[in-house]
């Protein structure tokens, strides 16, 4: 049985923005962000100028409790770049607050994974400082 692990070394990095630097310093604190529309609730995980809903500018990032359950995943056993280690398992975790995201499952085997199943986020720090988040099963 092979134990799901985060990713190390030479994965691919993002470049935050001025739209998605409140997400990535979340993260470097240990903080899972998403935005919220103010004007009629909507959330959203994509860092957005304007509500996918309603169009409105008011969008605010909030802190997610960063628990959810699995509403969708795959095993990859082909990786994208050799520095990604297989397997891995993508998954399209529902949040608590109503929004989706997408990050890798770590902590168990990959055939443990069943959709419904509750994950909770963990960050993982890299050499450079660079943090991603992770889910593992609760």
């Amino acid at each position: 049985m092979t134990v799901l692990r985060a990713g190390t070394g030479d994965i691919p990095r993002p470049v935050p923005g001025p739209l998605s630097r409140p997400w990535w310093d979340g993260c470097a604190e240990g903080v899972l962000r998403f935005q919220r529309c103010e004007d009629c609730g909507a959330a959203t995980h994509t860092p957005a100028m304007l509500c996918a809903s309603c169009a409105s500018r008011r969008l605010t990032w909030t802190d997610s409790s960063g628990r959810g359950e699995i509403y969708s995943w795959t095993c990859v056993w082909r990786p994208v770049t050799p520095s990604m280690k297989v397997p891995y398992v993508p998954l399209i975790v529902t949040m608590e607050e109503g929004w989706w995201m997408l990050a890798n499952l770590v902590g168990c085997a990959h055939d443990d994974v069943a959709i419904g199943l509750p994950v909770e986020v963990e960050f993982h720090r890299f050499d450079d400082g660079f943090v991603l988040p992770y889910f593992h099963l609760t």
